[in-house]
């Protein structure tokens, strides 16, 4: 899938990050699917189209190498209320930001025992009064950049695209 968004959102010239997955996975005891990996090899950290940023693991020098911070996140009640009845029952959701858009929203994955089979999780900071503010995107991270970057989904505040030419500006060429 990181191939076919290639084809729509051009990688930055100055390249991706280099992160050592399995030191990551030894310290921190978190091991991400595939396609995350993919994206930040090619990608790095950086922003789609100056509105939505994609956050790493540490890098030095980088802005966007935050990604451990927002680890397990405190959920308001009203908030896990809002999400509960689309996960399983009793399981109280382990999410961690990955993005983050110009007007506030979030993007988060639903950490699961197979991080190949993590969902997005989407909390648009500004909702229209009666639409809910979480909603989950059947789907890993390349999936649902592919469905933003196809205008198939437009899950934040405003829309994210006014369409093509996408363009990645890298934490380097900032």
């Amino acid at each position: 899938m990181v191939d076919r968004i290639r084809q729509v959102l051009p990688p930055p010239p100055s390249g991706g990050d280099i992160i050592d997955w399995e030191m990551l996975a030894h310290s921190t005891g978190w091991e991400f699917p595939t396609d995350y990996k993919e994206f930040v090899k090619l990608y790095g950290g950086g922003e789609i189209d100056e509105y939505l940023s994609v956050r790493t693991p540490p890098v030095d020098g980088s802005s966007f190498g935050d990604l451990l911070e927002g680890v397990d996140p405190a959920l308001p009640p009203d908030c896990r209320a809002e999400l509960a009845p689309s996960l399983p029952a009793d399981e109280e959701p382990r999410l961690l930001p990955f993005g983050t858009t110009a007007t506030g929203d979030v993007v988060f994955w639903l950490a699961e025992d197979v991080q190949e089979k993590w969902k997005v999780v989407i909390f648009r900071r500004h909702a229209p009064y009666g639409t809910k503010r979480w909603s989950i995107f059947d789907g890993g991270m390349a999936d649902f950049l592919w469905s933003l970057l196809s205008g198939s989904l437009e899950p934040f505040s405003q829309n994210f695209s006014d369409g093509e030419p996408h363009t990645y500006l890298s934490w380097r060429d900032d």
